[in-house]
């Protein structure tokens, strides 16, 4: 399966969800049954995405924004404007290829240095540091290293900027970011950025370098090794030059 790319599968299952819901109620249906079926039909709609937390994200959309809407949590149509508003702000169009909203857990990273023995004062790029997680977990597996983060929204980046004092963060584009000097690159970003980002790191990292992944494996690649942190999640690890399978 072809899979479309993130977040349209989510639009199209929520709006479709909600146009559903109210067919039904005009063809006579109760609102119970009416809300059930929608429900329904947006968790047979996650089969568009290919990651558990996709998923939940599409299943839970059409039943969290019927709360939302209720009587009881009223939410006029100019608040969903600033809400949309709010969202575009803090996530922008052009980042929506590359990861949602995620923050990598406090010692998911821990057990690195049992792999990747790094110098004190290694450089260590967070590609996409969001509100700062991801540089918190890579502080806590190396204490020593010179840490650097880059965020596409400006709000995550203050905010990362104030979590994470002891890290180089800016706002910019990690595609058009320079990582030629570091020796390791983080990502937790989408199944889909991964081609891209080892493209990227053949092509700017130096022998000896290390691309780093949480959860997503660069399918192409055979890693060098492979921990798994405490929820199971593995991460995956490729030192440049890297071994590619066949």
């Amino acid at each position: 399966m072809k899979f479309l790319t993130w977040p349209v599968p989510a639009l199209l299952a929520w709006s479709s969800s909600w146009l559903l819901f109210k067919g039904l109620q005009t063809v006579g249906l109760t609102e119970t049954i009416a809300l059930v079926v929608a429900a329904f039909w947006g968790g047979f709609l996650s089969k568009l995405v290919n990651t558990p937390m996709r998923k939940a994200l599409i299943v839970l959309g059409f039943p969290l924004s019927m709360v939302a809407s209720s009587t009881t949590l009223s939410v006029p149509p100019i608040g969903w404007l600033l809400l949309l508003g709010l969202i575009v702000l803090v996530y922008p169009r052009k980042a929506w290829r590359d990861a949602p909203l995620f923050p990598t857990p406090k010692k998911a990273l821990r057990e690195l240095p049992q792999h990747i023995q790094l110098p004190a004062g290694a450089r260590i790029l967070d590609a996409g540091s969001g509100m700062g997680d991801g540089l918190l977990a890579l502080r806590n597996a190396f204490p020593r290293a010179d840490l650097h983060g880059i965020e596409m929204s400006w709000p995550l980046r203050i905010m990362s900027a104030m979590r994470c004092s002891f890290a180089n963060i800016r706002q910019g584009d990690i595609w058009l970011a320079d990582w030629r000097s570091f020796d390791l690159v983080y990502l937790f970003q989408r199944p889909e950025s991964m081609p891209r980002a080892v493209e990227k790191a053949e092509a700017e990292l130096r022998r000896g370098a290390w691309l780093v992944s949480l959860e997503f494996e660069a399918r192409d690649l055979i890693p060098s090794a492979i921990l798994y942190s405490r929820d199971s999640r593995p991460v995956w690890m490729y030192q440049v030059p890297f071994n590619r399978r066949g």
